[in-house]
């Protein structure tokens, strides 16, 4: 299933399931017209479905499975359906498919291609910086470049979604901990990434700033992708192609990561790692972004990723 974080009219987000018809079925009312009665709360948002784990997920396929049985039944519950838990997708507001994730690890140089192009060694075992909440920004949302800055940088990424509360997790275990799958762009202020005297790299001025994190449009369910180290990756800046790639590519593939994260640190359900880029991205070509600039991030099997870029005043 795609499961995602929408909102109409500015109302409160709310948890969604995207349709095969490209439609998007409002879960909470999916079930008061199925089923008369008020769903348990877990079914109010992905944060808290995500929560709930494996009996959570079980209840929302049943009741996805019940809506698309009356829907293609034209009866007088298919049209209750369709008026009242039933949106295209052009009335919708994407918010980030994770409101507020307890941690969100992202990779620094995990793939080889990204290494060649910065000619860098990579490292021996996984490193990871935090992004807080506060940098997320949902598809079709705006990235606000900080004043001052004039090197915006763009990274597309696969990123992963943790189902299960685990510490000390092993690569030979480590996907049952995953719920799923998403898009992230990691931009960054390549001016103000460098490294500081005895200090290292600036990372929190560098990639925390607000709406540095666009994420989405949804969450695709484990179960959806069968291999998540053979997909495409593509980035295209006002439709140039500025990032290729294959997430074969990877230096550390995702139970190596899992594991490496989880080592005295506590993953739980709702977290977030995101698995590095491929090459292209403006540090190595010279290409940064500008004011105005419409970005799209692709990744196979999952969808679109798209956001617009502008300068803070």
């Amino acid at each position: 299933m795609k499961l995602l974080s929408f909102s109409i009219h500015g109302a409160e987000p709310r948890l969604g399931v995207l349709l095969e018809d490209g439609r998007v079925l409002d879960v909470v009312q999916a079930y008061l017209a199925l089923f008369e009665a008020v769903p348990p709360r877990f079914l109010a948002s992905l944060d808290s479905l995500v929560s709930a784990g494996y009996r959570g997920l079980k209840l929302l396929r049943l009741l996805y499975d019940e809506a698309v049985g009356e829907l293609k039944s034209n009866s007088r519950l298919s049209e209750a359906l369709v008026e009242r838990a039933v949106y295209s997708i052009d009335r919708i507001k994407f918010h980030p498919p994770i409101a507020r994730p307890g941690k969100m690890l992202f990779t620094a140089v995990n793939y080889w291609s990204h290494a060649r192009e910065l000619g860098v060694e990579p490292p021996e075992s996984p490193y990871f910086f935090l992004k807080p909440h506060t940098t997320l920004v949902g598809h079709g949302g705006l990235v606000v470049i900080p004043r001052g800055s004039s090197k915006p940088d763009y990274e597309v990424e696969l990123a992963v979604v943790i189902g299960r509360r685990g510490r000390y997790i092993g690569r030979s275990s480590a996907m049952d901990y995953v719920f799923g799958y998403t898009i992230a762009l990691d931009m960054t202020l390549r001016d103000w990434q460098q490294p500081l005297p005895r200090l290292g790299i600036n990372w929190l001025r560098a990639k925390g700033f607000d709406t540095s994190t666009p994420m989405g449009p949804w969450v695709v369910t484990r179960d959806e992708i069968e291999d998540p180290h053979n997909l495409r990756l593509e980035l295209r800046v006002n439709g140039e192609v500025r990032q290729e790639g294959s997430t074969s590519d990877m230096i550390f593939k995702i139970p190596e990561l899992i594991e490496a994260a989880s080592q005295g640190v506590t993953l739980e359900p709702g977290d977030i790692i995101s698995t590095g880029t491929p090459s292209g991205v403006g540090a190595a070509t010279g290409k940064f972004l500008r004011h105005g600039d419409v970005v799209v991030a692709t990744v196979e099997k999952i969808g679109a990723l798209e956001c617009r870029v502008t300068l803070e005043a």
